[in-house]
């Protein structure tokens, strides 16, 4: 009985990193620009892709839990539509949640002390941090004529929407899979910034 209790943490965080590998092996491929579109033809999120000084975006976030949940996904950060360096995030928490999925995620910076806030260091969301949640089925295809995105969507947490928190807006489109609850509480990111060649 001792040695079954002593290895139910391993268990369980091996558990919650095996449903991250899942999604994230099943929803590879989306570019920061596809990515990018998507949240552009989104409603409540279309002004920010036009209007913010920049973003970081996460093409996919692999996030699992059975009881401990973990979150991974890697994407890079833009100043002005430049290319300025890569971010990853990193997120455990503990809590009842059970599943998996993966989905994107964009964090718009209102202006530059808002970005520089977020390539300073390691940059983490404090547990009242939400996101605006888009529902969409998302269609992305990559053809020779280019880059097609389409997105049936429905509202959620729409009054929140059109507003930025401490100089950021983060919005989600889940791309598949279930989770009895996704957030962005406790999200830690580092920045590594893009070397001139």
């Amino acid at each position: 009985m001792r040695r079954f209790i002593r290895t139910l943490p391993i268990t369980l965080l091996v558990t919650a990193l095996l449903s991250v590998a899942c999604p994230l092996a099943q929803a590879r491929g989306q570019t920061d620009e596809q990515t990018v579109e998507l949240f552009r033809h989104a409603e409540q999120s279309a002004d920010f892709v036009t209007h913010s000084y920049g973003y970081a975006v996460f093409p996919t976030i692999g996030q699992g839990g059975m009881l401990i949940g973990a979150a991974h996904g890697k994407g890079h950060v833009y100043e002005r539509g430049k290319l300025i360096g890569n971010t990853s995030m990193t997120q455990v928490s503990v809590g009842f949640q059970l599943g998996g999925q993966a989905y994107s995620e964009i964090i718009f910076f209102k202006d530059k002390a808002a970005l520089d806030d977020f390539t300073s260091g390691n940059f983490e969301f404090s547990a009242q941090a939400g996101a605006i949640a888009i529902t969409a089925a998302a269609d992305v295809s990559v053809g020779t004529g280019g880059t097609k995105a389409g997105a049936s969507l429905e509202k959620t947490n729409a009054a929140t929407a059109g507003q930025y928190q401490h100089g950021l807006a983060v919005f989600t489109i889940a791309r598949g899979g279930l989770m009895y609850q996704a957030t962005i509480a406790g999200q830690k990111f580092s920045f590594t910034p893009r070397t001139a060649k």
